[in-house]
């Protein structure tokens, strides 16, 4: 799955909030994983967030010029990242692009936030097996949850059912328009009129059909399951 958004546009947060992206100079494992699982668990709701690999930040803001990733390295750093992943619990694996951008290679950690949360990881990758814990983004901060935040991570898990949530392998266009009139106008909806000019995508996104971040608005299942032929 490509990432839904162009690195320089996620590099200028022109579209993404700062504290969705978090920067790293290098392939860190321990420090990377504990973001990934942070950014799955989305405690707040933000739609998860994106790691970058190979620019250094200062005060949240990437610094330049870009440091970038040896050509030779990021062969290893992807089957790194797989295996790391692999640690958290439940299983869950982010999409990864390796770009270039402004003359350097760096490596895109896209992480959306999670369908099983909430996910733990390990709390240290050095030697002997290690507790694990949650992991949740606060601000632009990665934190080990305690016990409150716990609770808040298993009560959203429960309040998600299969039709509120997210289908990230579809698209906007999968949702009819004259499906979505002809329900507006059988039950007398305000909606109804502007349904009929403008884009399915405002209409979804005021019926609550059309979720997620700026960058990434997909249907929800239950909007599919009415709306798609």
């Amino acid at each position: 799955m490509p990432l839904p958004i162009s690195i320089p546009d996620l590099i200028s947060q022109r579209i993404v909030e700062n504290a969705r992206i978090e920067y790293k100079s290098d392939w860190n494992p321990e420090r990377i994983l504990h973001t990934i699982c942070a950014f799955a668990n989305d405690i707040d709701n933000w739609g998860g967030g994106y790691i970058v690999i190979g620019i250094d930040e200062e005060d949240g803001m990437p610094v330049k010029p870009v440091k970038g990733i040896e050509k030779a390295s990021i062969d290893r750093i992807n089957k790194e990242i797989l295996q790391t992943c692999n640690l958290i619990e439940p299983r869950y694996i982010p999409i990864v692009e390796e770009t270039s951008y402004e003359g350097k290679e760096i490596i895109v950690i896209w992480v959306p936030g999670g369908e099983d949360r909430p996910y733990k990881c390990p709390i240290s990758l050095s030697g002997q097996k290690s507790a694990k814990a949650y992991y949740i983004r606060k601000v632009s901060s990665t934190i080990k949850a305690n016990g409150q935040d716990e609770k808040e991570l298993f009560s959203l898990a429960s309040k998600q059912p299969y039709d509120d949530r997210l289908n990230l392998n579809a698209e906007i266009g999968d949702l009819k328009s004259s499906l979505i009139s002809e329900f507006l106008y059988n039950v007398g909806s305000d909606l109804y009129e502007a349904s009929l000019s403008q884009p399915v995508s405002e209409t979804g996104s005021a019926m609550q059909i059309i979720r997620g971040p700026k960058e990434m608005r997909k249907p929800i299942n239950a909007g599919l399951m009415f709306f798609n032929n």
